[in-house]
């Protein structure tokens, strides 16, 4: 039960108030000034106050008011404060807002408009403090991966990459094949680093082949080597990439582009360790653990019949499946701050502007983005003209309109309550956003 603190020289104003908030399901505790009020913070847990702006009989100054509310801004920044003032205390009670008191309500007050506000700082407190539980779960979560994990750099913030991040830890040590999916460009190759750094096979080669840049005549020989005279040029015999990884890890990307021959040969290899180089018939045995990447839909291709189904079933025993970076917006300006050259730094404009483009072309088109942008920047500072992205980027959630209060408080949830992060979400300077919080008597 949340616990409302009524902080009043009038015995009647607290009885009024202790029974109204009573009626609502609230713990009142109440208190005749200001020692008093401090002294209830120390012994109750306390979510909201409710404070007059005098405490002494024919006070009109409001000064101890002002004093109480420093002292309570002291001891709890966050703590949501109403302010109950006369005529003769609203401008001292305005000055106090715009200081970061939660609302004034004038005496006699309505008790409906009362209870709204209340409700509604209430509701914001309670969110603000589970989100700040979440938040240092997560960052427990986090630090505890980072310290058991080798995680070769990646960068991050988006739950989904997290649990992807830590999938990825967990099946390392399993000795079976890895298919990592998802678009060109998002960081399929950086999973398959994290799952070979934390592989029993970390001490050994790691090997990486992009099979869909292998031209198809060459793909056999490259993987699997080839003798002196099995082609037009093979002047001397050479090992393939298996070889190359035994005791190690084999990293194949853009599995999909595999000839069918290429894939019977690959099943092979993956059943028995066995296969012989092109031109040869000497059987070579090698123990190298396979981690593949596609932007295909092997499914698809399988049903098509352009990917061998047993084939596909031997390479999915893990799924890793990665995103689009413009499903995980949480990642991008972390992904941004990484990237961008020491000497430049974004400004609010380009933040926003980078949160709202798409990104067909995922983690690599930021990267290309921002390395163009650093040498277009004046001075070192990015705006959003010099992204470049225009064509390309979404509006605004909230283009054209004004958030409601709903968009805000949802905004500020996904946010975690850090107003700037809410503020580009909705598509709002952070004044403007400040400006809808307090309409809606919404606190930070």
């Amino acid at each position: 039960m949340q616990t409302v603190l009524i902080v009043d020289d009038n015995q009647a104003v607290r009885t009024a108030l202790e029974m109204l908030f009573s009626l609502h399901d609230l713990k009142v505790v109440c208190a005749a000034d200001a020692d008093e009020g401090m002294a209830c913070l120390e012994r109750h847990s306390v979510d909201l106050v409710v404070q007059d702006m005098n405490f002494t009989q024919d006070t009109t100054s409001g000064e101890e008011g002002i004093e109480l509310f420093a002292r309570l801004r002291e001891r709890e920044p966050d703590l949501p404060v109403i302010l109950l003032t006369a005529w003769t205390d609203l401008e001292t009670a305005v000055e106090l807002v715009k200081a970061g008191a939660a609302d004034y309500v004038a005496k006699p007050w309505d008790d409906v408009k009362l209870m709204t506000t209340a409700r509604n700082l209430l509701e914001l407190r309670e969110a603000s403090q589970r989100s700040r539980q979440l938040t240092c779960a997560r960052s427990a979560s986090r630090r505890k991966l980072r310290d058991r994990f080798d995680l070769c750099g990646i960068v991050y913030e988006s739950d989904a990459m997290h649990e992807l991040v830590t999938l990825a830890t967990k099946i390392a040590h399993a000795d079976v094949p890895v298919l990592i999916t998802g678009p060109n460009g998002a960081g399929k190759e950086k999973l398959a680093e994290i799952v070979q750094a934390n592989s029993g096979n970390a001490g050994g080669p790691f090997i990486k082949t992009n099979v869909g840049a292998l031209p198809a005549d060459l793909m056999e020989s490259e993987l699997f080597g080839a003798e002196a005279g099995a082609f037009t040029g093979a002047h001397h015999a050479r090992e393939g990439r298996f070889e190359a990884a035994h005791g190690g890890t084999l990293f194949l990307d853009e599995i999909g582009n595999l000839s069918l021959d290429g894939q019977a040969k690959l099943l092979r290899v993956l059943q028995t360790g066995e296969f012989e180089r092109l031109g040869s018939s000497e059987t070579r045995h090698v123990n190298v653990r396979v981690i593949s990447a596609t932007n295909s839909d092997l499914r698809q291709a399988v049903a098509e019949g352009d990917f061998r189904e047993d084939l596909f079933y031997r390479l999915n025993v893990i799924e890793l499946e990665l995103p689009p970076l413009g499903e995980r917006v949480e990642d991008i300006l972390p992904l941004a701050a990484h990237f961008l050259d020491q000497r430049c730094v974004l400004t609010p404009e380009a933040e926003t502007a980078l949160t709202h483009y798409p990104w067909p072309g995922n983690v690599r088109e930021l990267q290309n983005s921002l390395k163009r942008a650093c040498l277009l920047a004046q001075d070192g500072r990015i705006g959003a003209a010099d992204l470049q992205l225009t064509n390309g980027a979404m509006s605004s959630p909230t283009a054209g309109t004004e958030p409601d209060r709903a968009q805000v408080l949802a905004a500020l949830e996904r946010a975690r309550g850090v107003v700037a992060k809410a503020a580009r979400q909705l598509g709002l300077s952070r004044q403007a956003l400040y400006r809808r919080m307090e309409k809606f008597g919404i606190q930070k």
